[in-house]
């Protein structure tokens, strides 16, 4: 196993705790920033595995009742926020990003990952544990990781205003600027949301491809295991979720019922291997806070996520690849065209674990109602205020569906039911708009 064959490592580890002790500022020096591992790779054929991870945390609400309108404009649940961040903090992001960090160095430029970090999670991180934005910061000095851009505030705006949509994006991609001293060349909408006008859009804006899912429905018969493009767009290419192995890992690691649990590194490599020669490349997407949240520490995740790698590299045509060398080590095969809006959430894959019900279709219009009327107060406290609470979450928890997307919309729910949800979010927009009416 892997965990045992670290002692020639233990040096080059030392060598980047102490770059990153020396981290003092928010920009890294560009020497860091390293791909000639990754060139090699490009030059090899075989089949490539994506690892794809997005980075989250919302600012939370807190209940805010009819009554405040008018006389209480704060709408964050402060302390929540707080302590859900140094929760998923201490269990996932800082022992996962030593992991991989770890793994990086192990695999000497043979293992790569790529992250997509919202803009909202990067601000509460510099807010209340900085030890975290430095963690990441010493992943992307090893030169293995790629950062992708998506929208700031993890919002739906594409779907509500184009002018919102590109204004949160160059927010996120100066972010990504500032922190990281790299310039993302691949976009992942919030949630995976995706669909061919969007994707002529993100081309558009100088992007060389972007992350969406998989679906069955506009796949039909043919794999998610190669590399497309949309149509009519060109020098776009698009990588598509393989959502069975991707959840796999994500959703059932931990599930006792799943007929192949427990899910061991050989047996998942095996599923991979199973590929080869049909596969140019397996894209497996999913969130972060999967490895030590949702997946607990208890049930070996940590330990599946070591041996992985060196599973994976066993077999001789396979070789783990950011989305840009995806990108680049395989052109297009065919087109993926979705006129339907598709993303990674719930069974259906579609926009409805956000605007299924009247609840949600009501908040998202009016928020985005007042557009027009927040940018013209030229105030930057509204305009973040109003920018935050496009945020996607909160009209997730407003689902009202049932069953197990119903559990997980509920899992991350800070109010007690999507009523509540509502109700408390509808006082907050009635107490912004007062507020931008008095400017």
């Amino acid at each position: 196993m892997a965990t045992g064959n670290n002692t020639g490592e233990s040096g080059v580890i030392k060598s980047v705790e102490e770059k990153t002790a020396n981290l003092t500022s928010a920009i890294l020096p560009a020497e860091l920033i390293t791909l000639s591992p990754a060139r090699k790779a490009n030059e090899l054929p075989g089949t490539s595995v994506c690892f794809y991870f997005q980075v989250h945390q919302p600012f939370r609400l807190r209940n805010y009742n009819y009554d405040q309108i008018g006389h209480d404009h704060y709408y964050e649940n402060y302390d929540m926020n707080v302590e859900i961040l140094n929760k998923v903090a201490d269990k996932c992001y800082l022992p996962t990003n030593a992991k991989i960090l770890e793994l990086l160095l192990r695999h000497k430029g043979r293992f790569k990952v790529a992250y997509s970090i919202s803009g909202v999670a990067l601000e509460q991180f510099e807010l209340y544990r900085p030890d975290v934005i430095l963690s990441f910061q010493a992943l992307a000095a090893t030169g293995y990781v790629e950062m992708l851009d998506e929208t700031y505030y993890h919002s739906l705006s594409f779907l509500y205003s184009k002018d919102e949509f590109d204004r949160q994006v160059k927010m996120h991609r100066e972010k990504i600027k500032k922190l990281f001293n790299l310039e993302p060349a691949i976009f992942r909408n919030t949630e995976l949301i995706f669909n061919n006008d969007l994707a002529a859009h993100v081309a558009s804006l100088g992007y060389k491809g972007m992350l969406c899912e998989g679906t069955d429905r506009y796949l039909v018969t043919r794999s998610p295991n190669q590399v497309y493009t949309a149509p009519g767009v060109e020098n776009f290419s698009l990588l598509l979720k393989n959502y069975r192995l991707s959840d796999d890992i994500a959703f059932r690691f931990s599930n006792h019922n799943w007929e192949d649990w427990p899910l061991t590194a050989d047996k998942f490599s095996k599923w991979l291997h199973d590929h080869a020669g049909q596969a140019e490349t397996i894209n497996l997407f999913m969130d972060y806070e999967t490895f030590g949240e949702h997946q607990w520490k208890e049930t070996g995740i940590f330990d599946f996520l070591d041996n992985l790698p060196e599973m994976i590299l066993d077999h001789p045509d396979f070789y783990f690849r950011s989305p840009s060398e995806v990108i680049s080590n395989h052109p297009p095969r065919d087109v993926y065209d979705a006129p339907e809006f598709t993303s990674w959430a719930d069974e259906e894959r579609d926009l409805s674990a956000w605007n299924e019900n009247e609840l949600q279709r009501e908040a998202l219009e009016k928020i985005y109602a007042l557009e027009h009327a927040v940018k013209a107060t030229d105030n930057e406290d509204l305009l973040k205020v109003w920018s935050k609470l496009q945020t996607s979450d909160h009209f997730y928890y407003m689902s009202t569906k049932f069953w197990a997307d119903g559990d997980v919309h509920k899992y991350f729910s800070p109010f007690p039911s999507p009523y509540d949800a509502g109700i408390f979010y509808m006082n907050v927009i009635s107490d912004l708009e007062k507020t931008i009416l008095e400017q």
